[in-house]
């Protein structure tokens, strides 16, 4: 990256960690199809093998319970929608009302065709109510959906005791824990999980490759068809360098992260108190149950692309979590799940070497560039009062 950027967008994705990095180059040259048998598909195979015990190891899981998916949004779908395939009686999902839409869309497509959808809603600081999500729970529920930190606002979710909800009527719990990797010391598979979505590519890993734990006894059809790689759960060639790098990266944020926490949460007490100083601003997430390195807020009478564009001329990247989105144009629904403000949201999430001048940085521009915006809007506004005077003249 540029000398000159700032660059706080670590929970979108994050750089190559230095180990991963050389696994990946040195995984280049270990092509072959891991399905044959002559000399170099053994070879592929072993590496295959090898990179998949040590994923597994650092999600807490055993080997056989791990398939490579490319990335978290296939893991997820592969989760949901494989469930729903191997369904019988079972016929009624529940999810939190701020999970990750690629939990939420597939979803939402089954219960457009014929399964039964509760949503359960949070309270004002993204988290979900145990007792509430335990009542949403039936006899007939095949499968819970909670992530384990959310990826807009950063709140970290009850999943102990909505595996224990689960698990009481016989349902069958996902966590998507694609935030929390690498940066929270508590595994999804600790807590109860049963199945366990993970990005490479936010934990310091290459994208287009994550990977999905089905545990113990699950059953799940695959969704992609066609061959039986992966234990039958997920059709098409391997990422043999994916992989390897994905190993040498969990590995590395596994054993890492944690002594970076302590780090990472001053650096976002020091931006929430400066943020605290400027007018008009809303801080988001828990206040003491979220992610170490992410702060969410929104600026009031400012909209969030645009202000992001400020900063961006500024070098200085950040995430727009909020209002719209040039894609869909629909609000953030994890902010309206909280009653929150959907317009003027920002996430600024930290590096495992982000400093004290980084937050500095954000803070000296901030302030000018939200000035701006609104001293825009108010011309803006005065501008459509004088053309609807004018109007009502003629």
């Amino acid at each position: 990256m540029p000398a000159s950027e700032t660059y706080l967008d670590a929970a979108s994705t994050t750089p190559l960690h230095p180990s991963a990095r050389q696994a990946l180059e040195d995984a280049l040259d270990a092509y072959g199809d891991p399905s044959r048998l002559y000399g170099r598909s053994r070879r592929a195979r072993l590496l295959l093998d090898q990179s998949r015990e040590r994923v597994a190891a650092a999600l807490g899981a055993r080997a056989d319970e791990l398939a490579f998916t490319s990335g978290g949004t296939e893991a997820v779908n592969l989760a949901v929608t494989g469930m729903a395939r191997g369904a019988r009686r079972r016929r009624h999902l529940v999810v939190s009302a701020v999970e990750h839409n690629a939990v939420l869309a597939p979803a939402r497509w089954l219960a457009s065709r014929g399964f039964e959808l509760t949503e359960v809603g949070v309270d004002r600081y993204g988290r979900v109510d145990p007792d509430e999500l335990a009542a949403a729970v039936r006899d007939d529920t095949l499968l819970v959906c909670l992530q384990q930190a959310n990826h807009e606002v950063g709140t970290v979710q009850p999943v102990r005791e909505a595996a224990e909800a689960a698990h009481a009527r016989g349902a069958v719990l996902l966590v998507d824990a694609c935030q929390a990797v690498g940066r929270l010391p508590e595994r999804a598979v600790d807590l109860g999980a049963d199945l366990v979505a993970v990005s490479a590519h936010k934990a310091y890993g290459p994208p287009g490759i994550g990977a999905l734990v089905v545990r113990g006894a699950t059953r799940l059809e695959p969704v992609l068809l066609g061959d039986e790689r992966e234990r039958r759960r997920r059709a098409g060639m391997e990422n043999l360098p994916g992989a390897a790098a994905m190993a040498s990266a969990l590995e590395a944020r596994v054993a890492e992260g944690p002594a970076e926490n302590p780090r990472l949460e001053r650096l976002a007490e020091r931006l929430r108190s400066g943020l605290a100083a400027i007018p008009d601003l809303v801080l988001h997430g828990h206040p003491t149950e979220r992610l170490p390195h992410l702060v969410a807020f929104s600026v009031l009478y400012v909209e969030g692309e645009a202000l992001l564009l400020l900063l961006d001329a500024e070098g200085i990247a950040v995430h727009s979590g909020s209002s719209c989105t040039a894609d869909t144009q629909e609000p953030s629904h994890v902010l309206a799940a909280m009653g929150a403000i959907t317009h003027g949201s920002v996430r600024a999430s930290f590096l495992a070497d982000a400093t004290e001048a980084d937050v500095d940085r954000l803070l000296a521009v901030l302030p000018g560039a939200i000035a701006d915006l609104r001293e825009m809007a108010e011309l803006d506004s005065q501008a459509l009062d004088r053309a609807a005077r004018s109007g009502d003249g003629r």
